[in-house]
């Protein structure tokens, strides 16, 4: 059964609120934050060891420093401060521990080839931040400001980012709820940190296809939902589901549907992308649209502006159906098929299992698109291709860091 005209008016409602925060948040400047101008720094007196490039696992590696900013309802905003990394001391009633009052963002920063470091596209995560803190009822800053002591920290920290077109410089800001009191209501307290350090490829074995566990008996996202935001409590719900997909059916991640017409969403903690011959015989890529059932990445909006930059084949954020894509599958429309996000950046897709099919995916036969994709993020994100999307370190922090402990 179709989705009804109802869930089709929601959808579309929530898709243009979704896009009016974004750039509602995209222009303004929030009348309190933090300044960068403020900022503190302490440094270690006792630096880590850094791990073999060669070996890193993703999120296992953390820098000698983290960036700390508390906020209250009474005081505003305190001042930043670069301090190193400790554990923290939260009162067991603490919001965030009862009622998810919590969101993260992802970012990365890369040693280019110039020996170099460039963060990639960080105010678009700095925009994506803001809108999830609106919506969990956290209080707003400039993600300007924000950006620039997260530089700092990279800068101080800049020995920490590897030196291997493998690996990459993780970032990860996160803003949790801390009043301690019980009750669902606003927190009138709050902290905002960021933790940085190295990590190698997302999946261990690389740039190697996936398949996926296709079941729409679970569901990630719904309208009126916070499938358009990055708060852990959207995770959370995903991980036995997760875990179900590799240890009892083979696959590496999990293909959200939606509705009574299994809707494709995302995959995993990636978007989704489909290339394929539509049924005017037309190339086309596909990914779904923003609607609010899924994260605007970052990654998927660059790999759609480069593809309209190319005007090579259609391009079209819309809906796409299991039913659909099976017909182009049994009729060998489907060309190829790949999630796309910060941690992995470009992953084919080689198989789909859905209600007692394995689907074969052709994506491996060719991959001249995904293998495209991911070769040009990666010249950018590296430094072989200067441009726009990759902003500069001063390593000024680093040095300051060498001639304190001389």
């Amino acid at each position: 059964m179709a989705a009804t005209e109802d869930q089709l008016l929601s959808i579309c409602l929530l898709r243009r609120k979704v896009l009016q925060t974004g750039l509602r948040l995209a222009s303004t400047v929030p009348s309190s934050s933090f300044k960068y101008e403020d900022l503190e720094v302490t440094l270690t007196n006792t630096p880590q060891p850094k791990p073999d490039d060669n070996n890193l696992i993703f999120g296992h590696h953390f820098s000698d420093h983290m960036l700390t900013v508390d906020w209250t309802a009474q005081t505003g905003w305190s001042k930043p401060v670069i301090h190193p990394v400790e554990e923290m001391r939260i009162h067991p009633a603490a919001k965030v521990l009862h009622y998810a009052v919590e969101l993260f963002e992802g970012v990365k920063a890369y040693r280019c080839e110039d020996g170099k470091v460039r963060v990639f596209r960080p105010m678009e995560n700095m925009k994506r931040m803001r809108s999830t803190a609106e919506r969990s009822a956290l209080p707003d800053f400039d993600g300007d400001e924000l950006c620039k002591c997260i530089k700092k920290l990279i800068s101080i920290d800049s020995a920490w980012v590897p030196r291997s077109d493998r690996c990459s410089l993780y970032i990860r800001p996160t803003f949790i709820g801390t009043e301690p009191t019980l009750g669902v209501v606003k927190s009138n307290a709050a902290k905002l940190f960021v933790l940085i350090g190295p990590v190698g490829p997302y999946y261990p074995t690389g740039f190697k296809p996936v398949t996926l566990l296709a079941d729409p008996q679970y569901v990630r996202a719904w309208p009126g939902g916070c499938g358009a935001y990055k708060m852990g409590a959207n995770y959370a719900p995903t991980i036995q589901i997760q875990d179900t997909a590799v240890k009892e059916e083979g696959c590496q991640q999990v293909l959200w549907l939606y509705g009574e017409d299994h809707m494709m969403t995302e995959v995993g903690t990636m978007n989704l992308f489909v290339y394929l011959i539509n049924e005017k015989g037309e190339e086309e890529l596909v990914t779904p649209p923003l609607n609010g059932l899924i994260l605007p990445g970052v990654t998927r909006k660059s790999l759609l502006e480069l593809a309209r930059e190319w005007n090579e084949f259609k391009v079209s954020e819309r809906d796409i159906k299991m039913k659909e894509f099976v017909k182009a599958l049994n009729e060998r429309r489907i060309k190829e098929v790949f999630g796309a996000g910060t941690a992995c950046l470009v992953s084919p897709v080689e198989g789909i299992k859905y209600q007692g099919q394995h689907l074969v995916i052709p994506t491996m036969e060719t991959a001249v698109l995904t293998n495209r994709f991911n070769n040009i993020l990666m010249d950018i994100q590296y430094g072989r291709t200067p441009h726009r999307w990759m902003e500069p370190v001063d390593e000024e922090g680093q040095r300051m860091q060498e001639v304190s402990r001389v």
